[in-house]
């Protein structure tokens, strides 16, 4: 195979664990997947890792959280390596994406912790890390940064894959990229993605996600409450543009039952989302789901009432949902040794096509 192995780490804003992937690329091809895995963060350290967002924690809380997440990284490294039967020596790079704990771009700011230099001499593997700073210093959002994967994936789909697509991660906030016949790109962040139902289901079920949806399929949307939360500014925003997880807030729903409440919410989440379409060059053949939110079936009926496409889990492609992301930092890693833009005007609004990241030799 023409490719090489590189690895991609990801900790996302929902904060639930590692994920870990292999894929064999160079730095415009994806030739091959190799494995994947979580590694679950238990609920003590996830809840010292959430206590940090906003980047107000003191400076050694956050130091100490920063080693233990890289630690944690390295473990989920090595047991990967062990998985797929390969050696640290075998993989050509690592990108790591860290934790993000504060983004806003309109400061020229934001902070990923996780320490590059550490994980490469834990694991022996060269790091790239820090991939947004570079973009947010020259004036782009510094998200999302998956789209040139996603662009290098839908040009290996078949030609009966109808385009454009739409490809659509749902995490704790919900970023699409869109995809026109010629590769051209658009992307963005559309709302609050499973976020506000997460806390939600914590804050009032002392439960971290809404298993199944079903909490929420046993309640009843308030429009009042919906309204509201769709009449904030960002949905006018022009494309691209980016937010921090905080940027909506869960109590807003406080007077409504837990259901109803739950109901509301990821209501909210799939109207958010459908409004994208109104920032799309032309509308979206079909749309491909990635992320935790595709295992909500509430959530994703609401998407299917909701846009005018074929809505579809990227398995249905044969990719792996879970995944994505990981393995999108990955191949981040090999752009960013190459040199090659990671982000462009039309995906975060920087000026020019830019590239990122900061290299650790072990």
């Amino acid at each position: 195979m023409p490719g090489k192995w590189a690895i991609g780490l990801m900790s996302g804003t929902s904060a639930d664990g590692v994920d870990a992937a292999l894929i064999e690329a160079d730095a415009t091809h994806i030739y091959r997947f190799g494995p994947a895995l979580l590694e679950p963060y238990d609920p003590a350290f996830r809840a010292r890792l959430v206590g940090l967002y906003g980047g107000k924690a003191p400076a050694d809380e956050i130091a100490e959280v920063e080693r233990i997440l890289t630690e944690r990284h390295a473990v989920a490294t090595l047991n990967l390596l062990e998985r797929a039967g390969l050696k640290p020596a075998d993989i050509e790079i690592l990108g790591f994406h860290g934790q993000t704990i504060h983004h806003a771009p309109h400061q020229r700011r934001t902070w990923q912790i996780g320490d590059g230099k550490l994980l490469a001499e834990l694991t022996g593997i060269p790091v790239v890390n820090d991939f947004r700073s570079a973009d947010v210093a020259a004036g782009g959002q510094g998200a999302p940064l998956v789209p040139v994967f996603h662009q290098a994936l839908v040009a290996s789909l078949p030609a009966d894959v109808p385009r454009p697509v739409a490809v659509l991660n749902i995490g704790g906030v919900a970023n699409v990229t869109w995809v026109g016949p010629d590769g051209l790109l658009l992307a963005f962040d559309t709302g609050p993605g499973n976020a506000l139902i997460d806390d939600w289901m914590q804050r009032h079920r002392n439960v971290p996600v809404d298993r199944g949806g079903a909490t929420a399929r046993g309640g009843r949307i308030d429009e009042d409450v919906l309204a509201h939360l769709l009449s904030h500014p960002f949905f006018d925003q022009k494309a691209p543009k980016s937010l921090d997880r905080n940027a909506f807030h869960s109590t807003l729903a406080d007077h409504l039952s837990v259901a109803d409440g739950a109901a509301t919410l990821t209501a909210f989440t799939a109207a958010s989302i459908a409004r994208a379409v109104y920032h799309f060059p032309a509308p979206a053949q079909v749309w491909l789901i990635c992320g935790g939110g595709r295992h909500n079936p509430v959530l994703m009926e609401a998407l299917e009432e909701r846009l005018d496409a074929p809505v579809k889990g990227v398995e249905q492609v044969g990719w792996d949902g879970d995944a994505l992301e990981a393995q999108a930092f990955a191949y981040l890693a090999l752009r960013s040794r190459a040199g090659l833009p990671l982000s462009f005007p039309t995906t975060t609004g920087v000026p020019e096509p830019m590239t990122g990241g900061r290299f650790h030799r072990p």
